[in-house]
């Protein structure tokens, strides 16, 4: 299986709903080390997986619906908590979107998954990995 990765970074604020969150219950901020992989089975008839610059670009644009925005209060997360697991899913999920309408070109359509990465922090991170 052959991958490339491209990264980019998110701030967000937002609060979590449980005992199990602690002092995250009040409304915090999180600066995330973004990691998107894509894979695919076999190279592309470029020899590549997918054109860097796209993945690179439409990663940002992804990101941009989220970047300094309060998460409490997009309508898309209402009620939900917005872990990193779950923002990982997220990004993931609208990535895919963007394959499947073209946006990282045609051969793009050959890709095989999506990983997305989250860090935290040097000692924690999640991800969420799906197929296409």
């Amino acid at each position: 299986m052959f991958g490339i990765t491209v990264r980019d970074h998110v701030m967000i604020a937002h609060s979590f709903r449980g005992e199990v969150f602690g002092p995250a219950q009040r409304l915090h901020g999180a600066t995330y080390v973004v990691d998107a992989t894509f894979r695919r089975p076999g190279l592309d008839p470029d020899g590549i997986v997918v054109d860097i610059g796209l993945a690179t670009r439409e990663l940002g644009e992804v990101l941009g619906g989220l970047n300094y925005r309060n998460l409490d209060e997009e309508p898309d997360f209402a009620g939900v908590n917005t872990s990193t697991e779950f923002l990982a899913k997220v990004i993931a999920d609208r990535l895919a979107d963007r394959v499947h309408a073209g946006a990282l070109g045609e051969n793009a359509r050959g890709l095989s998954g999506i990983t997305v990465t989250l860090k935290e922090s040097h000692v924690a991170w999640a991800s969420y990995e799906r197929a296409l």
